[in-house]
């Protein structure tokens, strides 16, 4: 088959495949109860696939290339994108969670910044974050020297300390919520339980993240520690230097795209916290606030949650739902940037 008449077939069966599918989809946005609709937009969706496929170019490799991917890429709009995109646009109705009868505009927008409750639960979560990177990393780093060394057993602490990691969230809040209910004062006589005091209960909550996250960020910093090239510390301990300017000269430098990795972690599971505040205290207690009652340990994602769930504001939560993201794009992408230059630095 020449190269002419090779692009012609080709061409027929894109066009085949994508009238088939749009078909279709015409056939699905009318309400038809045709039982065809999905053959038929699958067989369109192959047809074009292998016409695209078989495409006489010069970038045949890359269409190649960009058909493999297709599924994946398929998987992510349908999944992440167009869920997205719907979201920004019903932010601004009065979705009901299932139908919206007008376009209210940035009405959501404007009563969720006016919510007083909202503005600290966005505090909360950020003074949250920063406390819960800063006590993952630095236990997560010295869990990871201690495995790292010459200790005996080091494999048995590695599997130890990251075993929390594996329970899940909300069984273990549950635990833990137990454990400061009832054990803790039951040992300390006449104690009050810390998720009963506002400024402690967030406390309670950092105690536990931090139990059961920091071993698995140690895993990572493990792996950066054993990728230090032996040949350097060999010449450090002959140049006589101790063990805190090795760490500080050679090891931290050297691992710098490591804390990259763990401080951008840390950061986005601190920022989306959920199971852990839902099932510690489920935002409780409570605190005044200019006169009003909120939620001192309600963070942003729990906040959301009932925003649509319980109070069935859905466009409301819907709205709250892309500020966060939007948030926590800008906040992560700016970490990442910051400690790429920090990395240089070093």
């Amino acid at each position: 088959m020449n190269t002419q008449l090779k692009r012609t077939f080709s061409l027929i069966e894109m066009i085949l495949g994508l009238g088939a599918m749009a078909f279709a989809l015409y056939l699905d946005f009318t309400g038809s109860e045709s039982s065809y609709r999905g053959i038929l937009l699958a067989a369109g969706l192959v047809l074009a696939v292998a016409g695209l496929f078989i495409l006489p170019s010069k970038k045949h490799r890359s269409i190649v290339n960009v058909l493999f991917l297709l599924p994946v890429l398929l998987t992510f709009f349908f999944t992440v994108l167009n869920p997205f995109i719907q979201g920004i646009f019903l932010s601004m109705t009065d979705w009901n969670g299932i139908k919206f009868t007008k376009f209210t505009g940035i009405e959501n927008y404007i009563t969720m910044f006016r919510s007083g409750d909202y503005i600290y639960s966005f505090l909360i979560t950020f003074l949250y974050t920063i406390l819960n990177m800063i006590t993952v990393n630095i236990a997560a780093f010295a869990l990871a020297l201690l495995c790292t060394s010459k200790v005996r057993g080091r494999n048995f602490y590695r599997a130890s300390f990251f075993l929390p990691n594996l329970i899940g969230g909300i069984v273990l809040g549950y635990v833990w919520q137990f454990i400061f209910n009832k054990v803790f004062t039951s040992v300390i006589a006449d104690s009050q339980s810390m998720l009963t005091d506002p400024n402690m209960a967030l406390l309670a909550i950092l105690i536990v993240s931090t139990w059961q996250y920091a071993g698995y960020i140690m895993m990572i910093y493990v792996t950066g520690l054993q990728g230090v090239p032996r040949d350097i510390m060999e010449a450090s301990n002959v140049d006589g230097a101790n063990w805190w300017v090795t760490l500080r000269r050679i090891k931290i430098p050297m691992i710098a795209n490591t804390f990259t990795v763990c401080l951008f972690l840390t950061l986005v599971n601190s920022f989306k916290q959920f199971d852990l505040n839902f099932a510690i205290t489920n935002g409780a207690p409570s605190r005044i606030l200019q006169d009003k009652a909120v939620l001192s340990t309600e963070f942003m994602a729990l906040n959301i949650y009932k925003t649509a769930i319980a109070k069935n504001e859905y466009a409301l939560g819907q709205t709250k739902a892309v500020v966060f993201f939007i948030i926590l794009a800008v906040v992560s992408l700016t970490q990442v940037s910051i400690n790429k230059r920090k990395e240089v630095e070093l």
